[in-house]
């Protein structure tokens, strides 16, 4: 009996019972987002989830469109009425041409194999500016110097007669903004609009500001930051040299429509007003430097007097692409309190937060005008009790003492108590000084933290019984967000760059853990952006046209390319990043090929960078994922139905694997080069391995990390592969073992060293590279899911429509659970342990199906029959599951 045969045995044994409940669809999602207010794609993507309170399995759906509400109710929708048979719960938009500034509402439902029908379910999406040419206006700036440190404020004052019952605001910058309107900031995001190359490529934001505008006088307000944009701290990476880089500058349209039907567009022009900021300085890079004595009260007020406030001026646009950031913003996502607090004397003060984050300090004080504070954030203290800021600003290069390094510099007006945040700027710290020049009182209710972090939503769960690897998880986490910013970075505090090596490594503990889609795929139009004629991408994503291209990158970092789009694949089942990213890859994948040696390998590439002590050749790290990239790009061309690609490139894919062997593998020994745990557990991982060889090569991994007392031997490119390798061939005990020690070098001996997030380097007292919050080593949370918990997307039905169930009852553990929201629902693989019993249970969301792989002397199902071994002996179990939960009893 099939998994379908099951579901309609289901549903018509409950249609008979007359039990069967009325299917319920949620979670409707347009771009991947909820409701989402200015998008621009013409075929959007329309998703959605059955709940699992009414489970069914999809067999066709039906999708209404329309401007109207009622005609989707009624299902009578004009822009567009679709059947399909299909299981899939992601739909491609094919109606009529959708219209800019316009709501559109959208309903599904769907039939199941019993024929029943579910609610309609009813969401809504409305279109943004779709196109550049809908612009109006002009883009603003205040002058053209670009060393002039205030950041500007900017104003316009409007008045309306007429009741108003839409507005919209559409706001694009080079730079970052805030936006007012009557003196209160609209909306609740951090840091916009996301960093993105600025002469490629520039993002909008779109407001709903009905209700400001309800009130007949309207001050709006803009106060522009530096960003990336104008870049004024030094460091090495030059990017106060950027191409691109001017005064900030925005552009603004608010859409209004009347009662009485009319409409009207307050546009950006050179009528608006334009001063100075108390925001003195500011830089994405350092910090934030406030004077509260040059505050203008009331400056983005109705009846603020303007008189002195000179006129705006007219600048370009940075770039001719203009499109919607469609994704999660960044947020203060959390806010903290400091756990101590050591008073050195009255004008010094150390606060610590007890864990390590990225964001900013939120000081609430009282002291006499003029005073001085200096609000310095960092990661350690020295052995004295003293901030210690030398493990991060190793790369800052600057030209004065004028712009410490992470330190706010803030100037007391002497009105009572007084309340500063930065607005541009955020750090990674744990620890920090508030120093000042003037006697100030200080307690532990001055000072809060904010976490910050584009606000994506948690997808997956893991609880363990070894509460070291539960914290280990819990600061992969940590590590992740904090260096989740619209695009990911590497750490939060000395680069703030979108390191491609670290992001790509990280993918599965991104993916498993967060809906990342949406950052992830703005990041891949940024390597569209960056992608040079001839294939080559820098090796920090955005960059700025010059640093970048020439170290760092190569196919060991740069795989970005093809490995994301892939991933990206297989956890959403949704191809369209893969297919926007299909001729980036084959470019790049020619590119490389074009370089290589005449064997047909190359060693453009950094290698597996801080690495514990052995070092593996880059020429065979760098030609692994060579190959990565050509097998990745020929699956993509079979997908795509790109014939002649597929065969070019699996060609070149089988070419490349046989240089790799003929030139670093023995087979009479079974090992690759030297047979350090890096080159073997990459060979694994990535296939490299003739299937003949593949359990000799295991076992001489097994025995070289017995070898090195079952610890980690490897750097950046090695932590993906090492656990994988051991737990997908035989040794998942030993990979357990080797992922929960607590003596160095291992993730545990970190946390065992006070540690909540990841680190830079396995040796806390190394010289060089020495964050403290750093996400390249924390590949160990994807593993969880798959190396114990056993959760895989199957490559022929990606998205977890079919489910690859594969636990490990590993020694060392009495108990374990792994939770992940597919796109289907949420699935659990979890298991106990008593005496030689294990007690495994799963649940599969609804429309999806699972085979289950158990391993032991025994196996039961709960309520069911007993199991029979697969025909090979090996005591492997299989089942087939349909949605549901599930219990088996495993005898070891």
């Amino acid at each position: 009996m099939n998994n379908k045969t099951i579901f309609l045995f289901i549903s018509l044994l409950a249609i008979a019972c007359n039990k069967q409940e009325v299917i319920e669809l949620n979670n409707l999602e347009v771009e991947h987002l909820i409701a989402p207010l200015g998008i621009d794609s013409p075929n959007p993507r329309f998703s959605w989830k059955i709940n699992p309170d009414t489970p069914a399995y999809q067999t066709s759906c039906h999708i209404y469109v329309d401007t109207d509400s009622l005609s989707v109710v009624n299902r009578k929708a004009k822009m567009w009425s679709s059947s399909q048979e299909t299981d899939r719960t992601l739909i491609v938009y094919n109606g009529d041409k959708l219209q800019p500034f316009t709501k559109y509402f959208w309903g599904v439902e769907i039939e199941d194999e019993a024929g029943q029908k579910s609610k309609l379910a009813v969401s809504k999406f409305e279109t943004g500016m779709m196109n550049r040419a809908n612009w109006e206006g002009n883009w603003i700036t205040d002058t053209t110097d670009i060393n002039l440190k205030p950041a500007p404020y900017f104003r316009k004052e409007f008045h309306h007669d007429k009741k108003i019952i839409s507005a919209r605001a559409y706001i694009t910058a080079a730079g970052l903004y805030e936006f007012y309107i009557n003196g209160k900031k609209v909306g609740d995001h951090r840091l916009d609009p996301v960093y993105t190359r600025f002469d490629r490529r520039n993002l909008y934001v779109t407001y709903d500001v009905t209700s400001e505008f309800q009130q007949p006088d309207i001050a709006l307000g803009v106060l522009l930051g530096n960003g990336w944009y104008n870049h004024q701290s030094t460091a090495v990476w030059f990017f106060h040299e950027a191409g691109w880089r001017a005064r900030p500058r925005f552009c603004l349209n608010i859409r209004l429509k009347y009662e009485d039907g009319s409409e009207e567009t307050i546009v950006t022009d050179s009528a608006w007003k334009t001063s100075l900021s108390p925001v003195v300085f500011n830089s994405i890079y350092t910090a934030e430097h406030y004077n509260a004595l040059m505050e203008q009260p009331d400056w983005n007020t109705p009846a603020f007097d303007d008189t002195s406030w000179k006129n705006a001026m007219v600048a370009d646009a940075p770039s001719k692409n203009i499109v919607a950031q469609a994704m999660p913003p960044i947020r203060d996502v959390e806010e903290l309190n400091f756990s101590k607090m050591n008073k050195l004397s009255d004008t010094r003060y150390i606060f610590d937060l007890g864990r390590n984050i990225a964001g900013v300090t939120r000081l609430k004080v009282k002291g006499e005008k003029g005073t001085r504070l200096y609000v310095t954030h960092a990661e350690q203290l020295d052995s004295l009790g003293n901030l210690d800021m030398s493990n991060i600003d190793v790369h800052y290069r600057p030209t004065d003492t004028l712009d410490p390094f992470q330190t706010d510099i803030y100037i007391l007006k002497g009105e009572g108590t007084e309340s500063f945040q930065p607005k541009f700027n955020y750090k990674g710290f744990q620890h920090v000084e508030v120093k000042s020049d003037k006697p100030i009182d200080l307690n532990l209710n001055n000072i809060t933290a904010k976490f910050m972090h584009s606000d994506i939503k948690q997808v997956g769960k893991i609880h363990t019984s070894n509460e070291v690897v539960n914290k280990i998880w819990d600061a992969a986490n940590s590590s992740y967000l904090s260096n989740l910013f619209g695009y990911p970075t590497d750490c939060p505090q000395r680069e703030k760059n979108g390191w491609t090596g670290d992001a790509h490594i990280n993918i599965e503990t991104g993916l498993y853990n967060f809906d990342a889609f949406t950052v992830y795929e703005k990041w891949m139009a940024d390597h569209r952006d960056e992608q040079k004629e001839n294939g080559v991408l820098p090796s920090i994503i955005p960059t700025w046209g010059g640093w970048g291209y020439d170290w760092g990158n190569g196919p060991d970092w740069t795989s970005t390319v093809a490995i994301i789009p892939w991933e990206l694949y297989q956890f959403y089942g949704d191809d369209k990043v893969l297919k926007d990213m299909y001729p980036s890859i084959k470019k790049y994948v020619d590119y490389i090929t074009s370089i290589s040696h005449e064997d047909g390998l190359t060693d453009w590439g950094l290698g597996d960078w801080v690495p514990v002590k052995s070092r593996t050749p880059k020429e065979f790290t760098s030609s692994i994922y060579y190959y990565v990239d050509a097998q990745i790009l020929a699956k993509a061309a079979k997908h795509f139905n790109k014939t002649e690609d597929y065969k070019t490139y699996s060609e070149l894919a089988d070419n490349i694997k046989n240089a790799i062997n003929k030139k670093y593998f023995n087979e009479q020994t079974g090992l690759y080069d030297e047979g350090y745990q890096t080159e073997l557990s990459a060979a694994l991982y990535w296939d490299i391995v003739p299937e003949k060889h593949r359990q000799k090569v295991a076992g001489n991994l097994a025995k070289q990390v017995i070898k090195d007392n079952k610890h980690i031997d490897v750097g950046l490119l090695g932590t993906r592969t090492i656990l994988g390798a051991l737990s997908e061939n035989g040794y998942a005990d030993l990979a357990f073992e080797v992922a929960s020690q607590t003596t160095y070098p291992s993730w545990g001996w970190w946390i065992k060293n006070g540690a909540t997030t990841l680190y830079e380097n396995w040796d806390i007292d190394a010289s060089a590279d020495i964050s403290k919050n750093h996400i390249m080593f924390g590949a160990l949370s994807g593993w969880l899911y798959k190396g114990i918990g056993g959760i895989l997307p199957d490559e022929n039905t990606p998205g977890f429509k079919n489910i690859i169930l594969k636990p490990h009852f590993v020694e060392g553990l009495s108990s374990f659970e792994a939770q992940h929201e597919s796109p289907y629902g949420n699935i659990i693989s979890g298991w106990k342990k008593e005496s030689n019993k294990v007690t495994y249970h799963c649940e599969i969301p609804p429309n999806s199906t699972a085979v289950l792989y158990l391993e032991g002397k025994d196996v039961s199902q709960i309520g069911g029959e007993k199991m029979k071994a697969s025909e090979s002996g090996n005591e492997i179990y299989s089942v087939n599951l349909a949605t549901g939960k599930y219990e088996f009893v495993v005898m070891q």
